[in-house]
């Protein structure tokens, strides 16, 4: 970890109040990688939603497949690793319902317009 991470967090450590401590000091925590990579994965969540926005035509139903796959499969591995990080299970989680969703929706119109 790097010492200007580790100087932020000290500082910090002074500031948390006792309520938060059980978050602050918990494996997944703020204090550890596994809290920040989730807190920057749900920009893909967040884009994975925006593209619902886009014209049908131009989702990839295979993107949208993998990605729902991967999110999913993230989901069942985030909740037997230890420490358990229930914060990226959710993520992953959202990530793959946002993409499943998109997925059929891209499906749907491709039979669709193959049928007309």
């Amino acid at each position: 970890m790097s010492r200007v991470y580790k100087s932020i967090i000290t500082i910090a450590d002074r500031f948390v109040p006792g309520s938060m401590r059980p978050m602050w000091e918990h494996p997944a925590g703020p204090k550890t990688i596994f809290f920040w990579a989730p807190a920057f994965k749900w920009a893909l969540v967040l884009a994975s939603l925006d593209a619902y926005t886009r014209p049908l035509d131009k989702v990839s139903t295979t993107q949208s497949a993998t990605l729902s796959a991967t999110g999913l499969i993230w989901t069942r591995y985030c909740l037997v690793i230890t420490p358990v990080n229930y914060s990226l299970a959710i993520c992953n989680f959202a990530l793959g319902v946002a993409n499943g969703v998109q997925t059929v929706r891209a499906y749907m119109y491709q039979r669709q317009k193959a049928i007309a």
